[in-house]
């Protein structure tokens, strides 16, 4: 058979080797930046284009929507044809697929809910208020963690009461139990049922499997390194029969531990098929030489999983640099500056060229200050800007009805924050002397007249943030000491989503339509490219986190 087709071109030699590969198990163990994702979809290409293989027996997963119809794209332009696409789609839609199909066999409903997080959290509170417990003697947010790891391990509510150990675990178990039944009672599944209850169908029914067994004679996943253990099974489970598994990863790139990702099921592939073939895919085709040196001789030393030494053809580049900052400010103020000094009027650059990269959602409040302090446009990535959190949004709605007694907006979520906080406010506004205050004056005042500042622990993480953002927003209430002049700018910068410090001082840098820079975690910057990227926080106990120093795989 002449393979010379155009299928096959621009693939490197071990690209070409997984993508003509027969039958049997492959695992291909891929480098960032190496076509892991080009290797897979020019596989099911290949498969349908040159074996003739029918779309409808080709099962493609991945863990993004997005990564799953950047598959399909790709693979209506390598077939060029109208013909039927394989399955594209994460675990959690084809596992939906499968239960509304065959989720009698489990009394589910066809048109069964799938309630997303807001519905989980609503469900678990009425499960803590079901069996006679509060919120405040258990965390909502606690359990529901507790409930998805149970899940993720295949564990149910009623096998889980047997797993509980002390308080909080026999607690969760209950509640559990009783979340269940409120799923039950709403014909809804949760994320992780869709899953879990795809593998308990599969292992109590076999014809059902067989059914999928014998539809998808091929199996290719993506990212293998980030399966849990429900997708774990999952993947055997499909893959039994025909034994036609191409598992792609890099244990290397294993960064979702706290979600349940076991990078170790790459390792098992082997245990699971001892004929199983392993192709390596080392050349990188986004990083400099000098990039890939420092990662290898960052990862050269890890003994727990087969480490890929990375290479190409691309020996240019500038070198790393390193900068000793002082403190976050001193940081902060060093990226600002950097950047800045290349957004010049006749620069090619622009501020989507930058990212700035940290370890926790938690420092970009310093950066953000930064940014706009100098008027440099940026967005974050998975975090809340600073005028859309809660405590700030709070402090608004007390100071909005303070100069509109007619808001009703603010009004109802003041009510939110408690009657005694409420009435507390109210009598505050009947001070004649109030009315004369300057702008932080009267956010200080209310602060202490309502209690507010006693929601937070400042022995708390989280809580301490909340108090530093609203630290934050008593300096630009220092910038506008007449409270209607505060207030009517937040609402113009609201309305551009940008926060208010973004007009202040520092005249504008010109700035295109949609150019700002990225300010993300490690975890949410995962497959991006950037031509400068600046990551801040490398330090003991922060980057790698604390709780991580004592990990041997970390």
């Amino acid at each position: 058979m002449n393979h010379r087709l155009p299928i096959l071109d621009h693939l490197n030699p071990p690209q070409q080797e997984a993508v003509t590969f027969g039958e049997g198990p492959l695992l291909i163990l891929a480098g960032p930046g190496s076509g892991k994702t080009r290797a897979l979809t020019h596989r099911a290409a290949y498969l349908i284009g040159i074996k003739k293989i029918n779309a409808q027996n080709i099962l493609l997963l991945t863990f993004t929507n997005k990564a799953a119809e950047e598959m399909r794209q790709r693979l209506r332009k390598l077939l060029n044809t109208p013909t039927s696409l394989p399955f594209a789609g994460t675990f959690h839609s084809f596992c939906a697929r499968v239960l509304r199909t065959d989720g009698r066999y489990l009394n589910i409903p066809p048109g069964f809910t799938i309630y997303d997080s807001t519905d989980q959290r609503d469900a678990v509170k009425m499960a803590i208020k079901k069996i006679n417990l509060s919120e405040k003697e258990i965390s909502p947010a606690a359990v529901l963690k507790t409930i998805s790891q149970a899940k993720n391990e295949l564990i149910s509510a009623t096998e889980y009461v047997q797993y509980a150990r002390g308080p909080f675990q026999t607690q969760a178990a209950k509640i559990y139990l009783a979340y269940q039944q409120i799923l039950k009672k709403h014909q809804a599944l949760d994320f992780d049922d869709l899953l879990f209850k795809t593998v308990r169908l599969f292992q109590k029914e076999k014809s059902i499997l067989t059914k999928y067994q014998n539809q998808f004679y091929y199996l290719l996943i993506d990212e293998y390194q980030d399966t849990n253990h429900a997708q774990y099974t999952l993947t055997r489970q499909l893959s039994g029969k025909w034994r036609n598994l191409c598992a792609v990863g890099d244990a290397s790139q294993a960064i979702y531990g706290f979600r349940g990702a076991n990078y170790r099921n790459l390792s098992n592939l082997k245990n699971d098929f001892p004929d199983l073939t392993i192709i390596n895919l080392e050349q990188n085709y986004r990083s400099t030489q000098v990039i890939l040196d420092a990662a290898n001789e960052m990862i050269k030393s890890n003994t727990s999983h087969p480490v890929l030494k990375l290479w190409t053809r691309n020996q240019s580049g500038e070198p790393i640099s390193l900068y000793n900052a002082a403190s976050e400010l001193d940081e902060a103020d060093f990226i600002v500056q950097t950047i800045g000094g290349h957004l010049l009027p006749n620069s090619h650059l622009s501020p989507s060229d930058f990212a700035v990269l940290y370890r926790t959602n938690a420092q970009s409040r310093v950066l953000e200050e930064a940014f706009l302090h100098i008027s440099i446009p940026y967005r974050l990535v998975g975090g809340t800007r600073f005028y859309e959190r809660k405590e700030i949004k709070d402090c608004l709605a007390y100071l909005k009805f303070f100069a509109n007694p007619k808001d009703k907006v603010a009004y109802q979520r003041i009510q939110k924050l408690g009657k005694r906080r409420l009435n507390k406010f109210l009598a505050f506004t009947q001070s004649g002397q109030s009315h004369q205050l300057s702008t932080l004056d009267l956010l200080d005042k209310i602060l202490k007249a309502t209690g507010y500042l006693d929601f937070y622990d400042p022995k708390n993480e989280k809580d301490l943030l909340r108090l530093e953002n609203i630290k934050e927003l008593r300096s630009v209430a220092t910038e506008f000491p007449v409270l209607n002049d505060f207030l009517q700018n937040v609402a113009l910068i609201e309305n551009e989503y940008l926060p208010p410090q973004a007009k202040r001082k520092t005249k504008p840098i010109t700035n295109p339509a949609g150019q700002t820079v990225t300010l993300m975690t490690i975890h949410a910057a995962k497959g991006s490219e950037y031509p400068f990227v600046f990551i801040v926080g490398m330090e003991e106990g922060l980057f790698p986190h604390s709780r991580s120093l004592l990990e041997k795989e970390a």
